[in-house]
Order: C-alpha cells, then sequence, then structure tokens
C-alpha cells in the first residue's frame, strides 16, 4: 500500500511478471498504428485499440493467478521513448509539433508522426537513433540529452494507465524504467556533458513520481535497472546505492521493487539491501542464484526470476522449485517470476497446430509461462503436492527430448569433430581486392543496396493464396520472377551499380532460411515486437541443423539472367540466425552456431558455382548477442567470428564477400566486425552520423566500407545534397576506391514511390562526388 515510511508495511505477493508484451496476440497494434500514421484512422481508433490490448493483457494474467499486475508496460512505440516523454526529453527538433502523439512519432520514426489530413511528411524531422536493449532482438529509441535538456515530470500516461488498472479492480503495478538506465542509456547531443552527469536532476523527479502515484493509490511500484547486470557505468554498486536511498527516504510513496534482468547484478543487489527499498527483482535464468543468497536481503522482498522470460522452453518444475528452495532464509519473502517480461516471446501456443506433440511439448510461450509462474508459487507456498499435475506434466514432456533423433544427427556431428582453422580461412584481403576489381571492374563509390525490396500487396497476396492453397507452387514462382523482374528493372532505370533480386520470395530473413533446414520449425503465429510495428516470427532451433537442398540458388540465378550487372546473392549469417531464432539450450551456442555455419557454407558454395560474383551474408546481430559483462566477451566473438568465416570460406578469391551490419552500438564489437574478413562490409552510419568510420579507422580497417548514407527506418526521403554531405563526410575517413554507397539496411518496410525516389537521390550523389 501507499505508505508514510516511518510506519511502512508492504503488501505481499507471490506471482508476476516484471512487463508483457503490447503488440497484441493478432498484432492488432502493428495494425492501428500503421492505420493512424497513414491516415486511414483517427485517434480515437488508435486508443480504443489500446485499452482493448490493455485490458485483454490484465485480464489474462489476472485469470492465470498472477496476484501482482504490471501495468504501464503497454507502449504506442517504445518505453524508453515513453520514459523520455514522462521527464520531458524529447529533443527540441520535435517541439514544433503540437499534438502529442504526432510529437512522439515524429521523434520515434522521423516525418511529421501523422499523415492525416491535418498533417504533413513535407514538414519533416530526424528520427532519434535506435540501437538494440541490451542483449535482446528488441530495438529501442535512444534519447538524446543536451545542455538544454531541461527535465520536466510528465506523469499522465502511468497514472492514467494506473487509474485504468484500478477501474478494472485491478490494484496495477506502475512499472517505469529507472534513472540509472535511462540516463546510463541515453546519448550526449551538442557537446553535453555525459546524462549520468545529470542523475540528481532526474532522481528529483522520480521521488516527485512516488508521491503522484501514492496519492494515486498505488501500493508498489516497480523501478526497472536493467543497467545493473552490467559493467557499462564506472561505480554501478555504490550509483545503486545512493539513487534508491535517496528515493527510499521519501516520506510518502508506494512499496518500491527495484527490478533487474538479463543477467547477474552481483554488487549492486549488495547496495541495494542497504537501502530502504521493499523488494528486488532478480534474473535467476541469466544470473544465478549466489549473489542472491550472499546479498543480506532478508529483510528484502525478492521476486525470483526462475522461468526464462527470452525463451520458449519448458521449464524444469523441479528444478527450479529447487533453485526456490534454495533462497529459503536468505531473502524476506519470496515471490516468483519470469526472468524479465515476456515482450521478448510469443503470446501463446494455442493455435500453433504445426507443432509435432513431442516439439509442443517442450514449448512454452508467455501464457504458458504465466501458468509456469503461477505453479512455482504455489509450490513454494504450499509444497510440490500442491501442484503434482503441473510438475509431473512438464517433467514426462522434458524426458522425450533426451532421445528424440531430430537432436543427435550423425553426419552432422562428424562432419563438425572434422573442423580446422583451414576451414574458416582466406587469402590476404589485399590479394584478393585485386582479383575481384579485374573481375568485376566497378567504378569508384560502388552503389548498390542492402538486399530486400518493398514487400508490396500483391507480394503478400501470393504468399497468402499458396499458404491456402488457392494458387500453386508453379504460379507462385511465376509471381515472384515477375516481381523480381520488376525490382531488377528499377536498378537498372535508377542506376546502380550491383543489384539485388529484391527477396519477393521471402517472409523473413531469418524464417525463410529456417524453413527450409531441419531442425528448425517456424511458428504460423509467434509474433514478437522488434521495433515499434515491426513484429517479427523468431523461428525454433530445436535440433541438429541440416540443408536438405540448395536455398536461395534459382531465384538468384534468375535474377542475374535479366541483367549484364552483378547480382548479390543474398544469406544470412549463422550469428544472425541464432540471435533471431528461439534456439535450442541442450549445448553450447558456439557449437549450434557451427552447425548453421556448414549450412550458409554450402549455400554459398552452390551460388558461386551458379554464377554469382558476389555473395552478402548478413550479420547484423553481432552486437546483439554480445554479453553484457566484457570479462565474457572475447570467448563469445572468437566462436562468433569463427562462424562466419566458416560459412564464407568455401569460394574462391574472385568471389566477393559482402556482409552487413545495423543498428547497434558497433564500438564494442569493432575489433570483430575486422575479424569477420568480409570483401566489403555495409553498415549503419546515418542516424550516427558515420561515428563507426572513426572506430574502423582507429583499428586500421583496411577492407571495403559501405556506410549507410541514409536511414531507411524513417519515412522521410532524403534530397540528393543530403545525401551527397553524407557522403562527402564518410569520404573524409575512408578513401574512394574503398567506399561503397548504400542505404542503411534493407528495403523491405518502406514504399516503392519512397524507394524509387530515395534511390535516385542516392545514385545522383554518388555521381556528383565522383
Amino acid at each position: 500500500m501507499s505508505v508514510d515510511t516511518t510506519t511502512q508495511t508492504t503488501a505481499p505477493f507471490i506471482a508476476t511478471v516484471p512487463g508483457t508484451a503490447r503488440i497484441g496476440a493478432n498484432r492488432e497494434l502493428k495494425r492501428a498504428v500503421e492505420a493512424y500514421w497513414a491516415g486511414r484512422s483517427d485517434r480515437a481508433a488508435l486508443e480504443a485499440v489500446a485499452a482493448d490490448l490493455r485490458a485483454t493483457s490484465r485480464r489474462a494474467l489476472t485469470d492465470s493467478g498472477i496476484d501482482s499486475v504490471p501495468v504501464n508496460t503497454f507502449s504506442y512505440y517504445d518505453q524508453v521513448l515513453d520514459t523520455a516523454v514522462m521527464l520531458g526529453a524529447l529533443p527540441p527538433r520535435v517541439e514544433a509539433i503540437s499534438d502529442p502523439l504526432d510529437r512522439y512519432f515524429a521523434a520515434a520514426r522521423g516525418g511529421a508522426g501523422h499523415s492525416g489530413p491535418d498533417h504533413s511528411d513535407t514538414d519533416s524531422v530526424a528520427p532519434l537513433e535506435m540501437t538494440k536493449w541490451f542483449d535482446t532482438n528488441y530495438h529501442y529509441i535512444v534519447p538524446e540529452i543536451g545542455p538544454d535538456t531541461s527535465f520536466v515530470l510528465d506523469a499522465t500516461k502511468v497514472l492514467a494507465e494506473l487509474a485504468e488498472a484500478a477501474a478494472d479492480g485491478v490494484h496495477g503495478r506502475p512499472v517505469v524504467i529507472g534513472p540509472i538506465t535511462f540516463l546510463a542509456l541515453s546519448k550526449a547531443v551538442d557537446g553535453a556533458d555525459a546524462p549520468l552527469a545529470r542523475l540528481d536532476e532526474v532522481v528529483a523527479l522520480y521521488a516527485d513520481l512516488l508521491g503522484r502515484l501514492a496519492e494515486a493509490g498505488a501500493q508498489w511500484v516497480q523501478i526497472d535497472e536493467p543497467i545493473l547486470v552490467t559493467d557499462a557505468v564506472e561505480n554501478l554498486p555504490a550509483l545503486a546505492e545512493s539513487v534508491y536511498s535517496t528515493l527510499s527516504e521519501v516520506a510518502t510513496r508506494p512499496s518500491i521493487l527495484v527490478q533487474t534482468y538479463f543477467g547477474d547484478a552481483r554488487e549492486s543487489l549488495a547496495a541495494l539491501a542497504r537501502t530502504g527499498v521493499e523488494g528486488v527483482g532478480v534474473d535467476v535464468v541469466a544470473g544465478g542464484v549466489e549473489s542472491v543468497k550472499s546479498a543480506g536481503l532478508g529483510d528484502k522482498v525478492v521476486v525470483a526470476g526462475v522461468v526464462d522470460g527470452r525463451n520458449v522452453w519448458r521449464t524444469d518444475l523441479d528444478a527450479a522449485l529447487a533453485t526456490l528452495e534454495s533462497l529459503r532464509g536468505s531473502v524476506g519473502s519470496l515471490a516468483v517470476s519470469t526472468s524479465c517480461s515476456t515482450l521478448h516471446v510469443p503470446y501463446t501456443l494455442a493455435g500453433e497446430d504445426g507443432l509435432d506433440d513431442a516439439l509442443r511439448g517442450w514449448l512454452a510461450f508467455a501464457s504458458e509461462k504465466h501458468d509456469e509462474v503461477v505453479a512455482l508459487a504455489r509450490a513454494y507456498a504450499n509444497g510440490r503436492a500442491d501442484q503434482d499435475e503441473a510438475f509431473d506434466a512438464a517433467a514426462t514432456a522434458l524426458a522425450s527430448r533426451t532421445n528424440d533423433p531430430r537432436l543427435h544427427v550423425d553426419s552432422v556431428r562428424t562432419r563438425l569433430a572434422g573442423l580446422s582453422s583451414a576451414d574458416w580461412t582466406r587469402p590476404d584481403s589485399a590479394a584478393r581486392r585485386a582479383v575481384q576489381h579485374a573481375a568485376l571492374n566497378l567504378p569508384a563509390l560502388a552503389t548498390t543496396t542492402i538486399g530486400s525490396y518493398p514487400q508490396t500487396t500483391d507480394i503478400r497476396k501470393a504468399r497468402q493464396a499458396l499458404r491456402t492453397g488457392a494458387i500453386d507452387d508453379a504460379e507462385y514462382t511465376r509471381r515472384m520472377r515477375a516481381e523480381i523482374a520488376d525490382v531488377i528493372a528499377l536498378q537498372e532505370t535508377i542506376g546502380l551499380d550491383v543489384l539485388v533480386h529484391g527477396e519477393p520470395e521471402r517472409n523473413d530473413m531469418v524464417q525463410y532460411f529456417a524453413e527450409q533446414l531441419d531442425g528448425f520449425f517456424a511458428t504460423s503465429n509467434g509474433w514478437v515486437q522488434s521495433y515499434g510495428s515491426r513484429c517479427v516470427r523468431p523461428p525454433i532451433l530445436f535440433g541438429d541443423v541440416v540443408r536438405p537442398t540448395p536455398m536461395t540458388v534459382d531465384w538468384t540465378a534468375y535474377a542475374q539472367s535479366l541483367t549484364a550487372k552483378p547480382v548479390k546473392g543474398m544469406l544470412t549469417g549463422p550469428v544472425t540466425i541464432l540471435a533471431w531464432s528461439f534456439v535450442r539450450d541442450d549445448q553450447p551456442l558456439a557449437e549450434t552456431a557451427n552447425q548453421v555455419a556448414f549450412a550458409i557454407r554450402d549455400e554459398t558454395i552452390d551460388l558461386e558455382q551458379s554464377g554469382a560474383a558476389i555473395i552478402q551474408v548478413d550479420e547484423p546481430a553481432l552486437r546483439e548477442l554480445l554479453p553484457l559483462r566484457a570479462a565474457d566477451r572475447a570467448a563469445y566473438l572468437a566462436w562468433a567470428v569463427t562462424a562466419f568465416r566458416l560459412s564464407t570460406s568455401g569460394v574462391a578469391d574472385a568471389t566477393q564477400i559482402h556482409t552487413h551490419l545495423c543498428y547497434s552500438e558497433f564500438g564494442e564489437v569493432i575489433g570483430a566486425i575486422a575479424d569477420l574478413d568480409a570483401d566489403v562490409t555495409s553498415i549503419e552510419a546515418a542516424r550516427s552520423h558515420m561515428e563507426v568510420l572513426a572506430d574502423l579507422n582507429g583499428i586500421g580497417f583496411a577492407n571495403q566500407v559501405g556506410p549507410g548514407v541514409y536511414d531507411i527506418h524513417s519515412p522521410r526521403v532524403p534530397a540528393a545534397d543530403e545525401v551527397t554531405a553524407s557522403l562527402r563526410e564518410a569520404l573524409s575517413a575512408v578513401p574512394a576506391d574503398r567506399l561503397w554507397v548504400n542505404p542503411d539496411c534493407g528495403l523491405k518496410t518502406r514504399t516503392t514511390d519512397e524507394v524509387a525516389e530515395a534511390l535516385t537521390n542516392m545514385v545522383a550523389a554518388a555521381h556528383a562526388v565522383r
């Protein structure tokens, strides 16, 4: 309950989750937001969909037996951007947009935020940067903190969602991103000091927020501080102790739960134990229990995340209960939770009719994880016998994995056992460049795109018709070939130097391959939010990986038959396939990565033999899997680089290998990018204003590079002079004979008109600078 800290009591709970998905089980929010952006619906329609999704989520949690329901985990785009709004920290360039929601969307995606009758994207603004949320595939919007940023509390959203829950009969637990995490993830601009220098100002606003939440009837508030599981900030334990000592001394406030996730908070747990906060949330899936036991949390509520919130495997309930029992006596009281928000997993297994019984038994999506949390909480409180049925069912299902033949394929194991360094080594890159230059005869500042072109309505209709049986494989192939011919013709007209086939046949850059590789299962409705309205269906990698037949050769060969210009073969790299899948948890990731790498290696060889002179193997997720603690990174980067090079080292010197990386903080993996030894590396650089090139130069990077000269994640079409400025900026760091000209990323999410205009301007800029 809301309390005066001099007479504090803490309302107990035993089962909860740190947060939930908000996009909708059938992507209802995606459709509503995109309709609003396009001007096809109004604010009232959008808000109605949002309110229904929030109500559905609260009802699902309470029905499952969760007794502390998080609120304010809903977002129209991103929770970090929501926090920037709450703290008055949107950039000055969006201030002229008077409507608060359109201002919010403009900060997220550029433009005017809304293209309705009273709004125009001609009055456009550049969006904030976007990068990965810790080591997940979720992208957050990076706040900008300048010297003139004036923090002002706006608690409208959190108070409204708390009141909405109360009206529904639910005592909600408001959730907000914590002040340390918010500032640590923000970016200093315009010469400002590091954002954390302004921590005292922001903590004062959180103190004010606590009072307002108490006044509104909140019993608990959850303050998320995942930054505490990293070593990204100096003296984090001391910082945590200072901040939460201050906040716990607020006279009238809800009970405070400081929530950590994605790893082990270590020394910061002991620091929090010395403060007056009532609860601490810990991830004991990624973190472990020893630091929890030794932290001195004997007077705190510990929310133990023993159910994996990031992967889809069913929990071993007996093992999880043993973990909980090991904490008994080390903590004041204990509640059970998922390890993090279930934002990162699909909604439910219901409707996944393509699963065989064995595989279904191994899995748990969000709804099933909520049931696991409740079963564990009740077993911890009342003994295992209280939940025998649930525990026995889990044990029986999980036992079936041990001997399933799909998890142990002898041919795959034999090939892996014979690996040597010769399998991931190519000759000197300078020698390769000379051979490739003679073979390809490309101009300086060669222009290309990253791979995908718009997924048009016709493409989606054809894919749906194939799924339902309305058309057969032959008709589908005919339609996709027609799309490829259109894309090749468009690129020829625009004047690009190296072409792509546009990937119309691919639903997703990972799922497409998963559907053709043994050892994977592709869900029918397992949608997960990646950023904003962008959703993906991560495949499930459950067994040993085998490539039965070539996957891309026919499409690429057909595209090449339509043009004399080189057409890139387009593949996804092994690390990205792992990062954007739900991966088996019964063997080391490095071993699984090499299995996938062999499949991609075989595909590169077949592409080369079919006539492809350039093959791009994308690794946008290289940074994403980087461990959050510096001491763990070298081992990861070693196997990640090896897997990429294993996948690309089977081709001749004359075959040019490209790779692509995007939307990450690259500085921490810059050496690994060089170690990939791709002949050409295209990389996101537009939103960060070419900052990555200085990092590359700092390590003596000598291969060719294509820094993105415009941002495709915004609806803005850059003018030719804007692209020219970006290109000249790049040339100040990279000589023309090593510089390629390309967008930041694939063009799948843009319209054909936007693509044609933007690429025309890009090619004009390249010609002008040449």
